[in-house]
């Protein structure tokens, strides 16, 4: 006979809509031992108009104090999310620049858990936040069930980017060789002094390639044009 685990999870897989994956969820979740389940992916490649999806079985206040504030610009666990797959722990530390972030979480019982995020070739990218009001996680906790809550978010993740227009591919075709060499030495961490010296241009050229790719690739910074240019396969 399967486990409970294996069970759900098979049920999961076999689930075709959004809302209904999102309900499996969080049934196992809570069987896992966590009172909540946020999944959010947000989507302003695709298409003319921005395509959001939030569920979460958060208290309505928080999520209207969420809103509110303006708590999204603010969020480390957004932010570590939007740049990396690798999951995080909530903690007190994280939050250190945002104290009152975390006292508002605190007091509507969002108190332990973690997020992890799925990027895909396309650039979306998804965040999956598992969290209870009791019993702090340990690392333990967090690999133990890992592989479970990775697999919910790659799942609900798959549900929505298959029903969205395919987006159109990045325009990185008519960079120039110095513009992308610049990024490849900017992608692993290399200044713009530091890329002058190894390929013998001066600083200001350097700074010139840069900003020719930003402009190019359509984004607002460099690490935005390294990203964009990564994930189109150009570096």
């Amino acid at each position: 006979m399967k486990v409970w685990k294996e069970s759900q999870l098979t049920q999961l897989s076999d689930a075709q809509k959004i809302d209904t994956a999102y309900e499996m969820s969080l049934s196992f979740v809570k069987n896992l031992g966590f009172n909540f389940c946020a999944f959010s992916i947000t989507s302003q490649a695709r298409g003319k108009h921005c395509h959001k999806v939030n569920l979460n079985n958060y208290p309505c206040q928080w999520n209207e104090e969420y809103e509110k504030e303006h708590f999204s610009e603010v969020d480390p666990i957004r932010a570590h999310c939007n740049q990396s797959e690798w999951p995080i722990l909530w903690a007190k530390e994280v939050f250190s620049k945002t104290p009152t972030l975390w006292q508002a979480q605190q007091e509507q019982g969002l108190r332990y858990g973690w997020s992890l995020s799925v990027h895909d070739k396309n650039g979306l990218c998804s965040m999956l936040s598992v969290a209870r009001s009791h019993c702090e996680v340990t690392a333990y906790d967090l690999y133990k069930n890992l592989g479970y809550t990775m697999f919910i978010a790659r799942h609900l993740h798959g549900l929505v980017a298959k029903d969205l227009p395919a987006p159109a591919k990045p325009d990185t075709e008519h960079l120039s060789f110095r513009e992308i060499e610049v990024l490849k030495y900017s992608s692993i961490g290399k200044t713009a002094g530091e890329i002058a010296r190894i390929l013998s241009l001066s600083e200001s050229t350097v700074q010139f390639h840069i900003r020719g790719a930003i402009r190019k690739l359509g984004v607002n910074n460099k690490i935005a044009a390294v990203i964009k240019a990564a994930k189109a396969g150009v570096i």
